[in-house]
């Protein structure tokens, strides 16, 4: 079980320690993001790096928006010095969508380009120049991947490419309809993938019916079932309604073949009812 932290807009560790600690011994992994929706944070690298000599076990996001090879490169380095090995790697938001529309993308790499290159420091400890690296890091690198209702004739195609490109681990948009998420592990076992990696599912606690129209109108390829809308419409307490409903998901997804677990995120949210809504879980 992961969970995923956006680390504050603040000059201190004060905030970003509080909230990972609502999450310890309760979680496996506490992901932390990388300016997430293109706006800015503290960085993901440092917040990553306090979370380690914190004490925690951190999944350091790292997008490809921002920096060229160069910079990411010596980014990686530098979160491997920190004890920080969990590499979660994305393309990013597109900064016109973010806080500082103005910003200039870099994607000088992709995500599975990324992969590789922290796949080759950690297997062969070089650079992509071929410079040899002192003491390579033992990274474990993740993919991210959209659940889906699988056609019939679906394949796991760019999943298995980035597994081709080092990945180890496929953490998920959010799957709110176990239905689906059975069908979608089903079939990423039948094709070998979970004998490969593991495969996270993404959930998390709704904060209410508004919060769930937005999300099936906004985010790509996510599908809220209008039941659990309507429990969230006719709750008394919809965050409390939502938290339970996500502690549901969890029991249930824990029964699914295959499934390696889940990745628990709450962007609306403060990490309390990611907490809450473990411990209703069991």
């Amino acid at each position: 079980m992961t969970a995923e932290i956006v680390p504050p807009l603040a000059a201190s560790k004060t905030q970003l320690l509080k909230e990972a600690e609502l999450l310890r011994g309760l979680v496996d992994g506490v992901n932390v993001t990388d300016g997430a929706g293109a706006s800015t944070t503290m960085s993901s690298f440092s917040a990553a790096a306090l979370l380690a000599a914190d004490g925690h076990e951190p999944v350091l996001q790292v997008t490809c928006r921002d920096r060229n090879r160069i910079a990411l490169t010596a980014d990686l380095i530098g979160a491997a010095a920190h004890g920080c090995y969990n590499l979660l790697m994305l393309m990013g938001d597109d900064p016109a969508k973010g806080d500082q529309p103005e910003a200039k993308p870099v994607f000088d790499l992709d995500s599975r380009q990324l992969m590789q290159i922290a796949a080759t420091l950690r297997d062969e400890g070089v650079l992509p120049s071929g410079k040899s690296l002192i003491d390579p890091p033992p990274f474990f690198v993740g993919a991210a991947d959209m659940p889906i209702d699988p056609p019939a004739d679906w394949k796991p195609d760019a999943l298995q490419a980035k597994i081709s490109s080092g990945a180890q681990f496929a953490q998920t948009q959010f799957c709110f309809e176990p239905e689906v998420a059975h069908r979608y592990i089903s079939r990423l076992r039948e094709e070998g993938i979970t004998d490969q990696i593991g495969v996270l599912l993404g959930i998390g606690p709704i904060v209410s019916a508004k919060s769930a129209l937005w999300m099936n109108n906004n985010l790509y390829g996510v599908t809220i079932p209008e039941a659990t809308i309507k429990r969230l419409e006719q709750a008394t307490d919809a965050k409390a309604e939502g938290r339970k409903i996500c502690a549901e998901l969890i029991q249930q997804y824990r029964e699914i073949p295959g499934l390696a677990g889940v990745h628990i995120m709450a962007p609306a949210q403060k990490t309390d009812a990611i907490a809450e809504a473990i411990a209703l879980a069991g």
